[in-house]
């Protein structure tokens, strides 16, 4: 044992590893707004009309849906790391 460590396997400044320390409130707000997303895609399976520009493509909804999200979440990641 070194002077780094307890007897429970912490470290000396009370810090923990593993799943606990990984798990931050911001992390469960996005695994939270990920789900509730999901959960929304799928619940809108129908197919719909969508106009890109000029055609007419019909396709289903949860597909446009999630091509939506992704593209949102490309555009936040950008801009977030254009921040930094």
């Amino acid at each position: 044992m070194t002077a780094k460590t307890s007897e429970k396997g912490t470290r000396a400044g009370g810090k923990r590893g593993g799943l606990a320390g990984a798990m931050t409130p911001a992390r469960i707000t996005m695994l939270v707004l990920a789900v509730l997303a999901l959960i929304f895609i799928f619940e809108n399976t129908r197919e719909t009309e969508i106009r890109l520009l000029v055609p007419l493509v019909t396709m289903p909804l949860w597909l446009a849906l999630l091509a939506m999200g992704v593209i949102g979440a490309l555009f936040g990641a950008y801009f977030m790391g254009r921040r930094r």
